[in-house]
C-alpha cells in the first residue's frame, strides 16, 4: 500500500528532517554573519518551532514571536529594578512564570504556547543576566532577534520547500470519521454487532473529534489552505458534534422499544432497514433526502394524554431519525462542495447551529492553579539553592526548572515526563561533550561543521516527525543545539560545561520533585474531576432557561468526553457506563431542546417543567456517584404527564422528546412511564 502513495508522502518523515536541518543551518549561518551574540539560539528555535505540517509551524512561529516579545519586555522591566534585591527578583520571576503557565493551561489551544513562552522566556533571559544587569536590554533584543531569525527560517523552508498543508490532513481525518459514523449508524439501525463493538466505535468517534479539533486549530494559519475549505470543514465539524449524540440517542430508543415492539410495527422496522441502506449508499445511488424525510413523517402519529410509553418512545425515535437524515445529507453536501472548491455558503443546509463555530474546550482552573503553583515553588527552591551556595553557574537550575515545569504541566503525570526529559537531555549532553571536545576542535570551516552536525540532527528531525517520539526528539534537538553554543570562534571550557550540565540537572530534578508533590494526584483524580465537571455543566444547562447553546454545549461535552476516554480505566463502573453511552452529553442536549420547546407551551406546563429542571440542577450539583434520586424520576414523570395534555401540538411533541431523552438518560432501568390520570409516577 505504501508503494502506491506519492514519493513525498512515503518519505514525509525524511523530507521533514532534511528541511528542518536545512532551516537550522540557514539560521545559524545568517546569525553568524550578522554577528549575533548567541547564534545557537536561532538554530535551537528552528527545532522548537518546526512541525511536519506547514500550518502548525506557522501558528507556533507566530505565537513564539509574540511570546518572546512579551517575555523579553517583562525581563527588561524586572531585572534592572530588582537586581539589588535578589530574593524579590526571584519571587517576581517565579510568580510571572506561574501566572503565564496558568493562562496557558486554561487556554488549551495553539495560542497557549504564547503564554507559556512569555513565562519561561523571562527565566531564560533573566536568570543568566543577573551578573550583568546593565546589558539586559541588549540581551533581550538579541534574544528576540535570534529567535525571530530562527522562526523566519523555519517558516520559509516549511512553506516553500515541499510544503505539507494542514487541510488535506484534516479533510482525510474528517472523511475517515464520517465513514466510521456511517458504519456505526448502520449497525445501530440494523441492531447488529455486540454492545461492546458499538461502545468501542462510539468512544473512538468521540476521541477522534478531539484530535480533529486540535489539528483544525492550525487551519487559520495555513497559507496553503483555501478559505472556502476552512469554512466548509468548520461547518462539517458542527454537524459532527451533533451527529454522535444523535446516533447514541437512536440506539437508546431502539433499546427501549425492544425487538418485540419492533415486530409489532413492521412499517417502522422497514423504515430502519431502508434508512440504513440510504446512509451507506453512494451519493449517486441515494434517493433525495426529502423523500426519506417524507417516509419518516408518514410514521409520525399525534400524541395526546392517552399516548402510551411505546408511542412516545417511537415518536422520539422518529425525531432523531429525521435529525440523522438532515445531518448525513449536510455532511455529504459539504464534502462534495469542498472537493469541488465551491462556496459552501450557497448550500441549502438543513441543520443550522445555534452557536458559533469556535471550538469550546474544557478548562480545569483548579488543576491549572496547582500546576502553576508547583512551577513557582520549583523555581524558588532552585533559586534558593543557587543563591545559598553562591554557585556562579547555578542560574541554569531555576531556568531549567521553569522550562521543565512549563513544558509538561498539561500531562496527567508531569513528573514522569520531566524525568524522561531529563534522561534524554543527559543523552544530549553526552552528544554535546563528544562534539565540543572531540570533533569541533578539528574543524575550521563552516561547511565541514554542517556535514559533521548532519547525522545527529537529521536523526533528531526524524524523531520529531513521528508523534510517538516527538517529545524525545525535541528534548534532544533543543538541548543539543543550546549546549553546543556554536559561535564564530571556538571557546569551549570543560569546567564551565560541566558546571552548566550539573546546574541543568539540578533544575530538572527540582522540577520533578516539586511536581510529584504538587501534582501527585494522577489520572484517576483528573477523570473524576471531568465527570463532576460534566454534571455541573448539565446543572447549568438546566438553570439557563433562555440561552440557545446546543452546539456550544455539545462541543464542550464532547471535548470533555474525549479527555475522559483516555482515562476511562480509572472510572467507577457507573461512571464508565455513562461515558460509554454518552449519557451526560445526551441529557444536556435534551435539556437544551426542552428549554427551547418551553416557549410554545401553556403556563401550567412550563411551571411543572421548570420545577423538574430545578430539581435536576440540584441533583447534578450534588452528584457524588451512583444513581440519581428517585424523587427526580417522579418529577420527570409529572412533567411528562403534564406535557402530553398540552394543547400546542408542535411544542408538546418537542417537549415530550426532550423529556423522554432526560428520563432515559437519568433512569435507563426505570419501569416504563404509564399515562394515568390518577397517578403522576410511573408504576
Amino acid at each position: 500500500m505504501r508503494e502506491s502513495e506519492p514519493f513525498l508522502v512515503r518519505h514525509a518523515d525524511l523530507i521533514f528532517a532534511l528541511k528542518t536541518f536545512a532551516a537550522s543551518m540557514l539560521a545559524l549561518v545568517i546569525a553568524l554573519a550578522m554577528d549575533l551574540p548567541r547564534p545557537y539560539w536561532a538554530m535551537a528555535t528552528v527545532y522548537i518551532t518546526s512541525q511536519p505540517l506547514a500550518g502548525a509551524t506557522s501558528s507556533k512561529a507566530l505565537f513564539r514571536v509574540i511570546g518572546t516579545l512579551v517575555g523579553a519586555t517583562m525581563t527588561v522591566a524586572l531585572v534592572p529594578n530588582l537586581i539589588n534585591a535578589p530574593e524579590l527578583l526571584c519571587l517576581a520571576i517565579a510568580l510571572w512564570v506561574g501566572f503565564c503557565l496558568y493562562l496557558s493551561l486554561l487556554d488549551g489551544t495553539p495560542r497557549s504556547y504564547l503564554f507559556m513562552l512569555a513565562g519561561y522566556t523571562v527565566a531564560l533571559i533573566g536568570f543568566p543576566s543577573v551578573s550583568a544587569p546593565d546589558a539586559i536590554f541588549d540581551t533581550a533584543v538579541a534574544r528576540l532577534e535570534e529567535i525571530s531569525l530562527g522562526i523566519i527560517c523555519a517558516s520559509l523552508v516549511s512553506t516553500i520547500v515541499f510544503p505539507r498543508s494542514v487541510a488535506p490532513a484534516v479533510a482525510h481525518r474528517v472523511d475517515t470519521w464520517l465513514s466510521d459514523a456511517r458504519h456505526l449508524s448502520q449497525i445501530v439501525l440494523l441492531r447488529e454487532a455486540s454492545d461492546e463493538t458499538r461502545r468501542d466505535k462510539r468512544l473512538k468517534l468521540a476521541t477522534d473529534i478531539v484530535e480533529i479539533d486540535t489539528l483544525s486549530t492550525h487551519l487559520a494559519y495555513d497559507r496553503l489552505t483555501d478559505r472556502n475549505a476552512v469554512t466548509g470543514l468548520g461547518e462539517i465539524r458542527l454537524r459532527m458534534l451533533t451527529l454522535l449524540p444523535v446516533i447514541a440517542s437512536i440506539e437508546d430508543r431502539l433499546a427501549a422499544l425492544g425487538e418485540e415492539s419492533l415486530q409489532r410495527q413492521p412499517e417502522l422496522k422497514r423504515l430502519l432497514d431502508e434508512l440504513a441502506q440510504w446512509i451507506g449508499s453512494d451519493v449517486s445511488a441515494r434517493q433525495p433526502a426529502d423523500r426519506v424525510r417524507g417516509a419518516i413523517a408518514e410514521q409520525q402519529a399525534g400524541l395526546n394524554d392517552s399516548a402510551s410509553w411505546e408511542r412516545i418512545i417511537t415518536t422520539s425515535l422518529l425525531a432523531r431519525l429525521r435529525d440523522l437524515v438532515d445531518l448525513s445529507r449536510d455532511c455529504r453536501a459539504l464534502t462534495e462542495a469542498i472537493a469541488e472548491n465551491r462556496n459552501v455558503s450557497t448550500l441549502d443546509l438543513a441543520f443550522r447551529s445555534e452557536a458559533g463555530a469556535a471550538p469550546v474546550r474544557h478548562r480545569d482552573r483548579g488543576l491549572a492553579l496547582w500546576s502553576a503553583a508547583g512551577a513557582t515553588v520549583a523555581i524558588l527552591i532552585s533559586c534558593a539553592f543557587w543563591i545559598g551556595t553562591g554557585w556562579p553557574d547555578g542560574a541554569s537550575a531555576p531556568m531549567m526548572a521553569a522550562v521543565a515545569c512549563s513544558f509538561f504541566a498539561a500531562q496527567d503525570e508531569p513528573a514522569r515526563f520531566i524525568r524522561s526529559f531529563g534522561l534524554w537531555s543527559l543523552v544530549g549532553i553526552v552528544v554535546v561533550a563528544i562534539y565540543l571536545f572531540a570533533i569541533i576542535p578539528a574543524i575550521s570551516h563552516i561547511e565541514v561543521l554542517i556535514v559533521a552536525l548532519a547525522p545527529t540532527f537529521l536523526l533528531y528531525g526524524l524523531l520529531i516527525s513521528r508523534p510517538a517520539t516527538a517529545g524525545t526528539g525535541m528534548a534532544l534537538a533543543a538541548n543539543t543545539a543550546t549546549l553546543l553554543a556554536l559561535q564564530s570562534t571556538y571557546a569551549a571550557d570543560f569546567a564551565s560545561f560541566a558546571n552548566s550540565a550539573v546546574a541543568f540537572f539540578v533544575g530538572v530534578i527540582m522540577a520533578e520533585v516539586v511536581t510529584r508533590i504538587a501534582r501527585g494526584v494522577g489520572a484517576e483524580w483528573i477523570a473524576n474531576r471531568l465527570v463532576l465537571s460534566s454534571w455541573i455543566t448539565i446543572a447549568i444547562a438546566a438553570e439557563r432557561r433562555g440561552k440557545r447553546d446546543r452546539a456550544e454545549f455539545a462541543g464542550l461535552m464532547l471535548h470533555r468526553l474525549g479527555l475522559l476516554v483516555q482515562r476511562i480505566a480509572f472510572l467507577s463502573e457507573s461512571d464508565r457506563r455513562d461515558a460509554d453511552s454518552l449519557v451526560q452529553l445526551r441529557i444536556g442536549i435534551n435539556i437544551i431542546d426542552l428549554r427551547r420547546a418551553r416557549y410554545g407551551l401553556a403556563a401550567s406546563t412550563i411551571a411543572v417543567i421548570d420545577d423538574m429542571l430545578d430539581q435536576l440542577a440540584i441533583a447534578c450539583r450534588n452528584y457524588a456517584g451512583g444513581g440519581m434520586p428517585r424523587e427526580l424520576l417522579a418529577s420527570v414523570d409529572r412533567a411528562l404527564g403534564q406535557a402530553v395534555k398540552d394543547p400546542n401540538d408542535s411544542a408538546r411533541e418537542d417537549a415530550l422528546i426532550g423529556l423522554v431523552g432526560i428520563r432515559r438518560g437519568l433512569f435507563p432501568d426505570a419501569p416504563a412511564y404509564r399515562p394515568r390520570a390518577d397517578a403522576s409516577v410511573a408504576a
